[in-house]
């Protein structure tokens, strides 16, 4: 955008005979660096109305970015290096993309404020709903002739005419909500006339053509080369206006402040003002109706003196500090001067100055027990942990407080204050001690001839990139090649760390890498480090140090770097995307471990299971796992209780409001999800066999709750028991036979295609030769090994009958209800219709025959058969059923 001599430069003509060593660059930005979204075309970019003030010798190469629509054969262009185009604009302030026009295509506009908007500016930048009325003939209102802009104008319905809003008649407050349609006085008083003259008929819908503000679609097949177009293309003139080539003008703008040269080109969004983003500040007590209740304040017991030192003489001040210590350490700290302070007035105020003493601990007026005026000195290995944690994290201090355990969020807080203040003490001594650095020195030509001759800048090569020795066998992380000229440094995740020239310059250049997937035959056959979880394959290269840094450059928005949360399953950090953290109880873990589907504007706000019940009391208050042994009241006294520092807090409610652990749900067989995608309502806890009830389980010793059967042996213990222990829980994939394919249900992850089912092992087992994925591990499409099973494994047969019937259907295998009923048998034809012999009913959706009772002898009585109608004959089964099991049935 702009070459720039040093800042201590002389204005005028005199100025420009200094070499230039900094230069403005407009920024722009690629989509992966944004979001998340996958980008197939590296030369594709976002623009920006955003500039930096650079060091000159941080040019590396001059490249093209031109808009898409100036682009004829884009095909050819990106096949040419260092070419590169875009078509929407990035706001890196509201976090927001924006379309990008050629300002001529803006024709819904007066002539007056169009025609300047198209000869300051080469491109419009505006909301992609707005870009349909921007395009758009010009629109003008049909009452006054004027222009009419979209906030204060009105469609109707039926003419498809438009009016100002404050043109019809009554005028009109707001626009019509959302959904519904206006019309005019002329067109509502037509249709009353046709309703009236009941000779209204709805016209037969014709499909029409969309029209399109679009270019045409340009011809299939190879483009034609020509140089001399893309040469032409590369030059075409841009018009600027304060060195930018494109403006906001979309649904915040007005349109007459464009005409204001010093209007602002930045976008712009919704102001937040109203009930939705303000408090509601209820109304200030009066000063002079003070309830009884509460004491007057201003009086001996609602002040507290703080220091009265304003009112000592200059010889009592100057007594004073002969008698403070002459530690420097100790005169600098805050905390030890506010605590003299405070220690002297009241001394001062009691009479009492010859007996000050300074303790560690002292009684303040509001509080009920002592507390330490200053933190406990810091260790060694605690202050190399804080600042190894402050490089990692920045100023983010609750993830610095997770590196430094020992230490509460208060006192990291204090200690940082202290710590920048230390080591600001260590410049200032450094340059007391060695003096300022010297300025460098500015160079300058010996005429402007000289100086309108050019200037050669930039490094020939980026030494902190490129490897001056590889290692011995060198290889490309991306291609595999083994010969290069040139080696340049890899990022994180790839085999090797360097790339060849070729691989480097495209990364380097067009964040762009194909790499060579490994052969089987060349993966060794030991086990390799696990990557850590959230390591991109195509990691950011390692930028070039600013040597100089302009004071008048536009500061770039500040982008936090977001803590990591620790996961409580896996103990692996990931965003707060991925792992998510409980605002009220802590409780961290992955989204897909928990059946967790949460808005990414909500992430801050989640709540966990247990948490959300404390509100809204839908499940039981009793949050102890229905498969586990109950936990002592000792325990439950602690909260929250289950502790949020243990994945053993990640319940689901039952069928019966009850709750269960996730671990119980998935690794117990017999159970099932309602919803196996979000993991909720756990069915089947009736159907868990009676030994599992009844069998001790072997780390706890206790015969309550139901258990699990280790995969290896034939331990048997409760899964949070398993847990506890550090026990081995995972999936495991075992091929299947093609001949079983057709009765087995298959599933994929990794790559890997079989029969997947849940693995839980004693530690004590050799793991190292089996594939047991992780529970929170993940495919390439972001789902966790758990998803994965329960979506194929664990889904109960929702679209088979509802849940209260699925709960019947159970109970009555357990019971062994109607699984001896024989089926009703087909009346014979006769003329005499048939009637039971309990309620004599004749009408009843199937008759049984009676064999055995007082009254019927091999289903006859009399020579007649004797039926039982279907009420009596469930009733009779039932009774008879419940006698057998020693239940009594009402």
């Amino acid at each position: 955008m702009q070459f720039l001599p040093p800042e201590d430069a002389p204005k005028g003509e005199e100025g420009k005979k200094y070499l230039y060593t900094r230069v403005r660059l407009a920024w722009y930005y690629r989509p992966s660096d944004v979001s998340d979204r996958p980008v197939a075309d590296p030369r594709l970019l976002l623009a920006a109305i955003y500039s930096e003030v650079c060091d000159i010798n941080q040019l590396r190469a001059k490249c093209h970015v031109v808009h898409r629509d100036k682009i004829s054969d884009l095909s050819g262009w990106k096949k040419r290096p260092d070419r590169f185009y875009f078509n929407r604009l990035f706001d890196p302030y509201i976090k927001k993309e924006f379309e990008v026009i050629p300002s001529h295509d803006v024709r819904n506009l007066p002539d007056h404020i169009r025609d300047v908007l198209i000869s300051r500016y080469e491109f419009v930048v505006a909301e992609k709903e707005v870009i349909p009325d921007l395009t758009d003939t010009i629109r003008l209102c049909d009452t006054c002739q004027e222009w009419c802009p979209s906030p204060d104008s009105v469609l109707c319905d039926r003419c498809k005419k438009y009016f100002h809003m404050r043109c019809v008649q009554p005028p009109l407050m707001a626009k019509p909500s959302r959904g519904y349609g206006w019309t005019c006085a002329p067109c509502s008083r037509k249709h009353e006339e046709e309703v009236d003259s009941h000779e209204l008929r709805h016209p037969t819908p014709t499909i029409s053509k969309i029209r399109s503000n679009a270019p045409a679609a340009r011809g299939r097949g190879r483009p034609r080369k020509d140089k001399s177009l893309a040469e032409k293309e590369e030059n075409l003139p841009v018009k600027h206006f304060n060195m930018w080539p494109f403006r906001y003008f979309g649904q915040h703008t007005v349109a007459e402040d464009t005409l204001d040269p010093d209007d602002l080109i930045f976008p712009r969004t919704a102001s937040r003002v109203g009930p939705k983003y303000q408090a509601n500040v209820p109304t200030a007590p009066d000063p002079y109706n003070v309830p009884p209740e509460i004491e007057e304040r201003g009086g001996d017991n609602t002040i507290e003196v703080l220091g009265i030192f304003n009112t000592f003489t200059e010889s009592e001040s100057e007594e004073i500090k002969k008698r403070l210590s002459n530690d420097p350490k100790v005169q600098s700290s805050v905390d030890w001067l506010t605590e003299v302070i405070h220690r002297l007035s009241e001394a001062a105020m009691d009479g009492s100055m010859s007996n000050v003493k300074i303790t560690l601990m002292r009684l303040d007026k509001w509080k009920k027990y002592e507390t330490p005026y200053t933190d406990k000195e810091w260790t060694r290995e605690e202050v190399v942990a804080f600042e190894d944690a402050i490089q990692q994290h920045g100023a983010e201090l609750r993830a610095v407080r997770d590196e430094v355990a020992s230490r509460s969020i208060y006192e990291v807080v204090r200690f940082y204050g202290l710590w920048k203040s230390m080591k600001l003490g260590e410049e200032h001594q450094l340059l007391k001690t060695a003096g300022p650095p010297p300025k460098p020195v500015s160079l300058q030509y010996k005429s402007l001839a000289e100086a309108s001759s050019g200037q050669h800048v930039g490094h020939a090569d980026d030494d902190t990139s490129i490897i001056a020795q590889p290692s011995k066998t060198p290889s490309c992380g991306a291609c595999r090649t083994r010969e290069s000229k040139t080696w340049w440094k890899a990022p994180k995740g790839l085999p090797t760390n360097i790339l060849c020239d070729t691989c480097g310059t495209n990364w380097r250049k067009y964040a762009d890498l194909n790499v060579r997937p490994l052969r089987e035959e060349s993966v060794p056959t030991t086990k390799v480090r696990e990557k850590r979880e959230g390591t991109p394959l195509s990691g950011p290269s390692t930028k070039r140090a600013r040597t100089s840094v302009s004071v008048q450059s536009t500061p770039p928005p500040t982008i936090s770097i977001a803590p990591q949360n620790r996961c409580l399953a896996c103990m692996k950090a990931g965003p707060p995307g991925k792992v998510l953290k409980c605002k009220q109880c802590g409780f961290r873990v992955h989204a897909g471990t928990v059946g967790a589907i949460v808005d990414p504007t909500s992430v801050d706000s989640w709540v966990c299971e247990l948490c959300e019940n404390e509100e809204t009391l839908e499940a039981s208050v009793n949050p102890d796992c229905l498969l586990c042994p109950r936990a002592a009241n000792e325990d439950k006294r602690k909260k929250p209780w289950p502790p949020s520092d243990s994945f053993l807090r990640a319940c689901k409610p039952t069928e019966g409001q009850g709750w269960a652990h996730i671990l119980c749900a998935i690794f117990t067989p017999e159970l099932s999800f309602t919803d196996a995608s979000r993991l909720r309502l756990v069915e089947g806890l009736n159907t868990v066999s009676r030994h599992k009830w009844s069998t001790k389980c072997c780390l706890c010793g206790e015969t309550e709750g139901a258990v699990i059967r280790c995969s290896d042996c034939n331990k048997e213990f409760h899964a949070s028991c398993a847990w506890k222990q550090g026990h081995r829980f995972g999936f495991e994939i075992q091929p299947v036979k093609s001949s079983r394919r057709d009765t087995t249900i298959t599933t994929t992850f990794k790559g890997e295609t079989g029969c997947m089912n849940a693995i839980v092992s004693c530690r004590d087992h050799d793991h190292s030769k089996r594939d047991i994925y992780d529970i929170c591990e993940t495919n390439e499409g972001g789902e966790t090994a758990l998803q994965v099973y329960c979506q194929a494994y664990k889904q109960a047969p929702v679209g088979q009958a509802h849940g209260l019937l699925r709960k019947a259907r159970r109970l009555d295998t357990i019971l062994n209800i109607r699984s001896d009923v024989p089926p009703p048998i087909q009346l014979p034809t006769s003329t005499s219709d048939p009637e039971c012999y309990r309620c004599h009913s004749q009408f009843s959706p199937a008759f049984y025959p009676v064999t055995e009772t007082s009254l019927a002898l091999n289903g006859t009585r009399n020579g007649q058969e004797v039926w039982m109608c279907h009420k009596c004959h469930f009733e009779v089964n039932e009774t008879n059923s419940a006698k057998s099991m020693g239940m009594m049935v009402s």
